[in-house]
């Protein structure tokens, strides 16, 4: 139905919150008179629908029709809606279209359940991305802890009957293992009645249960009868038939390709957003979508016009968001990468290099992550190469799977994106081309064995209409292929070499290539801002996320402690001592001090679940499979020693005391120009503050917000900032509430330009009324290397909205010595413009 478009609140900022069920939409409406007084425009949502019990995230959504009751369902939504929209703000939304729950209990995802029960030919069969043709129409599911012959010899299989609490599993037949619960299809339980007659057990009342509870057929010939084929997780390449995200079995693909498909996953979200209770979305993972492009026009043309939409996009190193995407821009990461490396001191980074190498990490990361890559594609992800060799075979039927195999490993570890969009039936932009054409060299040069199959495939990927001996398969490879390769970058780049590279760990982001930080300049960052400015003035910026592997200020303590080459090279010696005492090699040791360097105080506990994972996403000497639980015990003695005593512990307490200043300028400085540079800032939850958390979950541990409350207004009482925590509320809050005010300077309309004065500062003016200056490496910088540097504003007065001082800039420009007279930050606003 069509209804009146909302009326849309201008985007100035956003404020992401993380919804579970300790903290709801009715404690979301608690704190919107403070996130209004902070400065922002619009509450940025973890998911709203409903997800499995319990869920942390909300991106393992079962049901798309419902809004979950454990926030608080519909009623709960609309009354934050309205309480935000009272206070003038508006809500984004994140909603996840590329896939499902399927985990245990299955019957909370009713259309898996239904395709469970009833097989290829059901109502929803076409909702997931299943390969059917695999096992004989069965859909393949590998979550019993062994083979299924074991299993059931084990008695952990057994027949019943759903409880009234199961949803569509009540009162019907079901198998359970564990907390597992199946369907049994009509007709496949056969138990015998007295009368010899056969029944598909869907009677009901006390003696069908018994009936069943008595085994009147074998639970393992009824197994083998249904729809789906039970088997060990470890036994995956074989049995695991349906698309997932990246290597979660418990996460099924969803087809929002079919127009039905996205009427029914969108209907209610979409209905919020028509109505105007919802403003704004955000797309998690395109990346996985069979037609990216086409499914943003498509969300955009059903969304109420004007509606703003945003991409959870990775981009690699130079790469750009394509200019054809009906969206707002990106969620930011492009601009944590750009801002993160231009905040590096160059003077430290070949002393931080050659630490790295005294403690025996390899010196290239292009080396280890092709090593991950390689480990990825035959570890975690052999059930999409199986899928893939089973389509290059029908595409390429003189080939068989022993050629094409280690060839599509080859091509999916040689591209060196998220993805390369080429879309059958359209002609792809160049820079895809180049792309599938670069990793089609690569791979032949890597596998000059396969070079041949290797360049068929490629010519499929590259253009799969120009005729193949199954054309249908082609243009399925070539989407199939390219939603593979984004599970390769994820799991082998962030989730894996980034825990194994550590030469600095502030570095170690997703979208950011931290081999940059061995040459870091200011050309990428002001290269990227004008580029937003142009083509993507409403993307967002963000410099801590739900999925940032270190908060924005554990990074910026790391990067201001890098500049000392002496801490540096202290802690980095008594670490390698240590871990010689604990028999560790050095590379870990590294990420323990820059760990704890980072972070500073922390429980046993955080450190220990945070290196626990760590040394487990590294695979190297154990793993989330087959933990090696005496070498992580090691791990943990010897952070445990560093964290509460011993040389170590006293050489990160000196090396953070010497670099006190540098981490307060490092700290604001990145704060600020987040807050300023082209696009929409968005602020994670509780880092208005300083806020020093690692990986989740624990970035989503309870923010203080009445903490925050009354620190802001002892700020806007008059009361100076007496902390870093406050200096940098005060930052915020300044900053935000100045975009607000002035959407005309930081918007569409607004202007960017970068102001230089030697290579230790970072400014930049916008729409030539709002500079924003801050310093890089600023302990090599004093009061009198900066009295002759100058920076070109409009002459005129001009006032800091940080500390209330005037500056009269002369035609010559503004002296810097005097903008950071008092503070290592400046927000200067022209006095007398329009």
């Amino acid at each position: 139905m069509t209804t009146a478009p909302t009326d849309q609140r201008p985007v100035t900022a956003t404020y992401r919150l993380q919804l579970h069920t300790g903290f709801t939409f009715a404690d979301a409406a608690e704190i919107v008179p403070y996130l209004a007084d902070l400065g922002v425009s619009h509450l940025y949502l973890s998911p709203v629908l409903t997800a499995m019990p319990g869920s942390e995230h909300g991106y393992d959504v079962v049901d798309h029709g419902e809004v979950n009751p454990e926030l608080g369902g519909e009623s709960g939504l609309r009354a934050l809606a309205e309480e935000a929209h009272a206070a003038g703000l508006g809500l984004v939304v994140d909603i996840v279209p590329n896939h499902m729950a399927l985990a245990a209990p299955q019957w909370h995802n009713r259309p898996a359940w239904t395709v469970l029960a009833e097989g290829r030919h059901s109502a929803t069969a076409h909702w997931f991305d299943i390969d059917w043709d695999a096992l004989d129409g069965r859909v393949g599911l590998p979550v019993l802890g062994n083979t299924l012959n074991q299993t059931l010899a084990a008695g952990e299989l057994s027949l019943d009957v759903g409880r009234e609490d199961e949803g569509p599993a009540a009162g019907r037949p079901v198998i359970r293992y564990y907390d597992h619960v199946f369907p049994v299809a009509a007709g496949t339980l056969r138990l015998e009645q007295s009368s010899g007659e056969e029944t598909d057990g869907h009677e009901s009342g006390d003696s069908h249960r018994q009936a069943i509870l008595d085994g009147a057929d074998d639970v393992a010939q009824v197994v083998q009868r249904q729809h789906y084929l039970l088997s060990s997780w470890r036994e995956a390449d074989s049995f695991l038939n349906y698309r997932r995200f990246f290597e979660v079995d418990t996460l099924v693909g969803v087809r929002v390709e079919e127009p039905d498909v996205f009427e029914a996953t969108h209907a209610t979200v979409l209905g919020l957003n028509r109505e105007g209770v919802i403003d704004g979305f955000r797309v998690d993972h395109p990346d996985g979508l069979a037609e990216p492009a086409a499914y943003l026009q498509r969300l955009r043309d059903a969304a109420a016009p004007g509606t703003p939409v945003w991409v959870e996009k990775i981009l690699e190193d130079d790469e750009r968001l394509p200019e054809e995407w009906a969206c707002s821009g990106t969620t930011g990461y492009d601009a944590l990468a750009a801002l993160s490396l231009a905040l590096v001191d160059p003077d430290s980074a070949a002393e931080v290099s050659r630490a790295w190498a005294r403690v025996g990490g390899t010196p290239d990361l292009a080396d280890v992550i092709a090593a991950c890559k390689h480990d990825t594609v035959e570890d975690l992800l052999g059930p999409e190469v199986e899928r893939l060799v089973r389509r290059a075979r029908e595409v390429l039927p003189d080939r068989g799977a022993d050629q094409l195999r280690p060839a599509v490993r080859e091509l999916l570890t040689s591209v060196q994106v998220y993805r390369a969009y080429v879309t059958p039936g359209t002609k792809p932009a160049e820079s895809a081309l180049e792309r599938l054409e670069s990793a089609v060299a690569h791979a032949g040069e890597a596998a000059p064995e396969y070079k041949e199959v290797i360049e068929a495939l490629g010519a499929v990927l590259i253009d799969p209409d120009a005729g193949t001996a199954d054309p249908e398969a082609a243009r399925d490879l070539c989407v199939r292929f390219q939603q593979t390769t984004g599970p390769v970058m994820a799991k082998s780049v962030e989730d894996t070499a980034y825990y194994r590279w550590h030469r600095l760990t502030a570095l170690n982001e997703v979208g950011v290539n931290p081999s940059r930080g061995a040459h870091p300049d200011l050309r990428g960052l002001h290269e990227w801002a004008t580029h937003q400015q142009s083509t993507w003035p409403e993307g967002m910026t963000t410099v801590s996320t739900h999925d940032t592997k270190r908060s924005e200020d554990v990074r910026a303590r790391l990067i201001a402690l890098a500049g000392d080459d002496e801490a540096w090279q202290e802690c980095r010696k008594a670490a390698y001592e240590q871990a010689l005492e604990h028999g560790l090699d050095g590379p870990v040791p590294h990420l323990i001090w820059q760990t704890l360097a980072g972070v500073g105080p922390i429980s046993d506990q955080r450190l220990s679940e945070y290196l626990t994972k760590a040394v487990r996403e590294a695979k190297v000497h154990t793993a989330w499979v087959d933990p090696q639980q005496e070498y992580e015990a090691r791990v943990l003695e010897c952070a445990e020693q560093a964290r509460t005593g011993g040389d170590l512990h006293e050489a990160i307490d000196r090396a953070v005391e010497r670099s006190r200043h540098q981490i307060e300028a490092t700290v604001l400085g990145q704060k600020l120009l987040q807050l300023t540079l082209p696009g929409i800032p968005d602020t994670y939850q509780g880092s208005e503050v300083v806020d020093l958390c690692l990986v989740d979950p624990d970035n989503r541990r309870p923010v203080d917000y009445a903490r925050r409350q009354e620190a802001l207004a002892r700020i806007d009482s008059g009361e100076d900032p007496a902390d870093l925590d406050t200096m940098k509320l005060l930052v915020t809050a300044r900053t935000l509430r100045l975009r607000r005010a002035h959407p005309e300077v930081f918007g569409p309309r607004g202007t960017y330009r970068a102001l230089h004065a030697g290579p230790h500062l970072l400014g930049h003016v916008r729409a030539e009324r709002v500079a924003a200056l801050a310093l890089r490496a600023p302990h090599r910088v004093d009061g009198a290397g900066l009295a002759d540097e100058r920076v070109e504003l409009v002459a005129g007065a001009w006032r800091d909205e940080l500390t209330g001082r005037r500056f009269e800039v002369s035609e010559g420009g503004l002296v810097l010595s005097h903008a950071f007279m008092d503070a290592p930050v400046a927000l200067l606003v022209r006095q007398d413009a329009a």
